[in-house]
């Protein structure tokens, strides 16, 4: 009795932060990855970004992104790790002019799975403006405007809340989209959670995605749950990124001294399937 208790009131004060706003606690199921088999992974263990598992989302060379640009060049990979910095150059880098640089790279054309598990090791870039995510994309967003099943923007977690302070301080959030990026657009917020100290330690954040849903995890503990439009039903690629604004949700890259943003880490990025069909 004193169990079922506890759930309810559990139940009942993450139903409130989430209709509030604020972040909870990632205190769900415990993720079960017995029940899969490893399809596809990056541990990132040359010395350079591999050109057959991702490329600059986007386009090439050096492409304008937000309020700053995306270029391959500020790439650098050592000690078995992706380390993607976030900086302004006066001189510009490669080709691209004065502005703050980053990156965000995908598996678009190289790598598409529909249903499993995906799950990234990281620690997140700090600095206010930086919006950091791990996400997921399908070719066909938003032909089918009314109807998520054709595939969805699915937002593993993004961080964005560096300059807040508590509560959201320390918090990433989860979404869905689909229906394009025009007027048709649809999108739920699934959530949003705390990480103990995401900027200084490494977390991992994943996805199980199958024909019923969308179950989103953190350290391996489920946070939330979504079948938003419909759950996408075709292959989707995956993202890694950070964006870069004046302004805005994530605060303005102009507030920081160069010495206050750090790094995109990135230890791993590991896919997985269903060992039995997905139902």
């Amino acid at each position: 009795m004193f169990e079922k208790i506890l759930v309810l009131i559990l139940g009942g004060i993450s139903a409130f932060l989430l209709w509030v706003d604020l972040p909870q606690l990632p205190a769900g199921p415990k993720l079960d990855l017995d029940k899969f088999e490893l399809t596809w992974q990056d541990e990132f263990g040359g010395d350079s970004l591999d050109s057959a598992k991702w490329g600059l989302h986007g386009g090439s060379g050096v492409i304008p992104r937000r309020d700053g640009f995306w270029t391959l060049d500020v790439a650098r990979v050592e000690g078995g790790k992706l380390y993607i910095p976030s900086f302004y150059s006066e001189d510009g880098v490669g080709d691209g002019p004065a502005g703050y640089y980053s990156l965000g790279i995908d598996t678009r054309g190289r790598f598409q799975q529909t249903y499993g598990y995906f799950e990234v090791r990281c620690k997140l870039p700090k600095g206010e403006g930086l919006w950091s995510a791990f996400w997921m994309m399908p070719n066909a967003f938003g032909t089918e405007p009314e109807d998520g099943r054709t595939g969805a923007e699915i937002d593993i977690y993004e961080s964005a809340y560096h300059r807040d302070h508590w509560p959201k301080k320390d918090s990433v959030s989860s979404a869905v989209h689909y229906g394009g990026y025009g007027d048709n657009l649809h999108s739920q917020g699934v959530g949003r959670w705390f990480v103990s100290r995401p900027y200084d330690t490494f977390h991992t954040y994943g996805l199980e995605w199958n024909a019923d849903g969308y179950i989103f995890y953190i350290d391996g503990r489920e946070t939330g749950r979504s079948a938003f439009g419909g759950v996408s039903q075709n292959p989707q690629w995956l993202l890694l990124s950070v964006e870069q604004v004046i302004g805005g949700w994530a605060g303005d890259i102009s507030n920081n001294s160069p010495c206050e943003m750090t790094d995109f880490v990135i230890d791993y990025v590991r896919v997985y399937q269903y060992k039995e069909p997905a139902q």
